[in-house]
């Protein structure tokens, strides 16, 4: 019962990010820079964690100084690069080129588990992150053309995978010292507070007077960032982190649902198969380690 909660953390998680672009449209539409919205999101969600847990877990507010550089790479690394190269990537690439790119955390995560803690590479994980990883080609639409990108956006969009992928990788040796809630509060402290050297304030006061700016920076931060960021964390606690990336896979097919459902996007017959395999790479990982008590 416990790994079947730690799983639903992990989808839940990865349902909220599926919501990122309805919140970042909004904000591109009411004019926010792409800068404000790393500010926004990161400090944004630092300013909220800090009200919730002063009021029900004020325990996260200790930690130990030579653990401290756990959270600035997770910080930093995980949070900041992250927003930076992916956003940048896609003004640069396509954004079918972006997804994908993006989404090749799941490899990055399933070989440095392999090399930092000896995780066993089997073929079951190599196999359900093969078929993730096509699932999401097909979902982001990359089948039919690639189209004109430039080569510093593949390579930040490559980047971008990575960035994500170190997240998952370095919240594990967070999680081996504190509880979930520590992990992800130090992680926005570092993030909340780094961003501030690329908020431009008089932009963003402008941009959150309009109804849309103000619910689309609500919904990045609520929805789209401290959620799941606190479901994925959580689901760490008892799922391997290769498994766990995967299975965040589910994110994009939730994305190509907000499209239709917010956008009137249509849904081609390569998409919904890559849905379908991004859902049963999922179900093969979780089904293999409940089994096996591994992957």
């Amino acid at each position: 019962m416990k790994r079947t909660i730690h799983y639903i953390y992990v989808i839940l998680a990865a349902v909220c990010w599926g919501f990122i672009g309805v919140f970042n449209r909004m904000l591109f539409e009411a004019g926010m820079t792409t800068a404000n919205r790393v500010v926004i999101r990161n400090l944004g969600s630092l300013v909220l964690m800090t009200v919730a847990f002063a009021l029900f877990h004020r325990q996260v507010f200790r930690i130990r100084l030579r653990d401290l550089p756990i959270f600035l790479v997770s910080g930093v690394i995980g949070v900041i690069c992250l927003g930076w190269t992916y956003f940048t990537c896609q003004t640069m690439c396509s954004l079918a080129v972006a997804g994908i790119l993006l989404y090749l955390a799941p490899f990055f995560v399933v070989f440095g588990s392999a090399l930092l803690w000896k995780a066993p590479l089997t073929r079951r994980k190599l196999g359900a992150a093969v078929v993730a990883f096509i699932g999401c080609a097909l979902v982001s639409g990359v089948v039919g053309g690639l189209g004109d990108n430039k080569p510093l956006g593949v390579l930040l969009g490559v980047g971008a995978g990575l960035c994500y992928a170190s997240y998952t990788l370095f919240a594990h040796y967070g999680l081996a010292r504190y509880d979930a809630y520590t992990m992800i509060y130090w992680t926005f402290a570092v993030a909340g507070l780094g961003s501030l050297v690329f908020l431009d304030a008089p932009a963003m006061a402008q941009t959150l007077q309009q109804p849309n700016g103000a619910l689309g920076a609500l919904g990045l931060v609520v929805i789209a960032t401290v959620l799941p960021y606190l479901f994925y964390t959580k689901g760490l606690e008892g799922v391997e982190s290769g498994v766990a990336s995967v299975i965040a896979n589910v994110e994009p097919v939730v994305a190509a649902l907000t499209g239709v459902l917010f956008f009137r996007e249509k849904l081609g017959v390569w998409t919904v198969l890559g849905m379908a395999l991004v859902l049963a790479a999922a179900v093969l990982l979780a089904r293999g380690e409940t089994r096996d008590g591994k992957a």
